[in-house]
């Protein structure tokens, strides 16, 4: 069946949400993988619809579909995603801590210069187990099973490491509508395609999502309709708020706690839910001038 790019950035191609290569009592035989030249084969010519492709799809996040979009970009350009993002967009605006496989590069990284994501590997407190499975603290490694096992740490959903300098370079390109300084990157009218909802889910737009029917709680109660973000499995959340020319970065490691009965107890802070985060932001930042109060 024939699949548009577009369907992949906006989660209606039909994937399953996940397909866990990693794990052989988790798949078929011929779906295991622990290596990326075999998993971009099962997904590019084994890996099945979970749902037909249809104009009127509602969207269903996969991670499959980032999966497949960072092999296209390698597909094309010819080179690993990790030297394509280096230097094609990283390298030029001057960024030093946005990379993959930070451990596994020469640039003298340490653990102690990461947060942990998860006390236990990837066990859920040793209740889960697969062949190399991790059992350590995970630090300074993509914390994603697919990435870690399956793609050698290099793929289009997850991967990437940064930090709150890089993000706001990376942010305000948006907010400049695909330029920073003396360096454009996209035109406006491609950054507008990428925002333009889903027709039949608004909060979605080309890899973004969008605050357009107020449904996604993550962006607080005073981000304009024209806001837009993204969240991250691990604890991570950007908003970037054009009506402010605003863009709000929260980075924690809500994994990094106990996990029981496999939830952990991160999803329980409001530093994990976001929402709260973003609106004591916003009152402070453009409300009024008092003290933000406490959650």
């Amino acid at each position: 069946e024939t699949r548009l790019i577009k369907d992949l950035l906006t989660h209606t191609a039909g994937y399953a949400p996940s397909v866990a290569f990693y794990d052989p009592a988790s798949v078929p035989s011929d779906l295991f993988s622990q290596e990326k030249n075999k998993t971009e084969e099962i997904i590019e010519t084994k890996l099945e619809f979970q749902r037909p492709r249809g104009g009127d799809q509602i969207p269903l996040y996969s991670d499959i579909d980032y999966m497949l979009l960072g092999l296209v970009v390698e597909h094309i350009s010819g080179t690993s995603i990790d030297q394509y993002v280096a230097n094609n967009i990283y390298h030029k605006l001057g960024l030093k801590h946005t990379l993959f496989n930070p451990l596994n590069t020469n640039n003298n990284y340490q653990k102690s210069n990461f947060a942990a994501t998860e006390l236990n590997g990837n066990t859920r407190n040793h209740t889960i187990s697969f062949p190399n499975v991790r059992t350590h603290v995970l630090q300074g490694e993509v914390h994603d099973e697919k990435s870690f096992y399956s793609m050698n740490g290099l793929s289009g959903h997850a991967g990437l490491f940064s930090n709150l300098y890089d993000m706001s370079i990376l942010t305000q390109i948006m907010l400049n509508d695909g330029t920073y300084e003396d360096v454009k990157f996209w035109s406006k009218n491609v950054q507008d395609l990428f925002l333009t909802p889903y027709p039949y889910d608004p909060t979605f737009g080309l890899g973004w999502r969008l605050n357009r029917n107020k449904s996604l709680s993550w962006f607080g109660l005073h981000a304009s309709d024209d806001a837009y973000g993204h969240t991250g499995w691990t604890g991570t959340c950007t908003v970037i708020d054009p009506k402010y020319s605003m863009a709000i970065t929260l980075l924690t490691n809500k994994r990094h706690t106990p996990c029981i009965n496999g939830t952990f107890d991160g999803e329980k802070y409001e530093t994990g839910k976001y929402g709260k985060i973003m609106t004591l932001v916003y009152e402070s930042m453009l409300l009024h001038k008092d003290p933000p109060k406490k959650l």
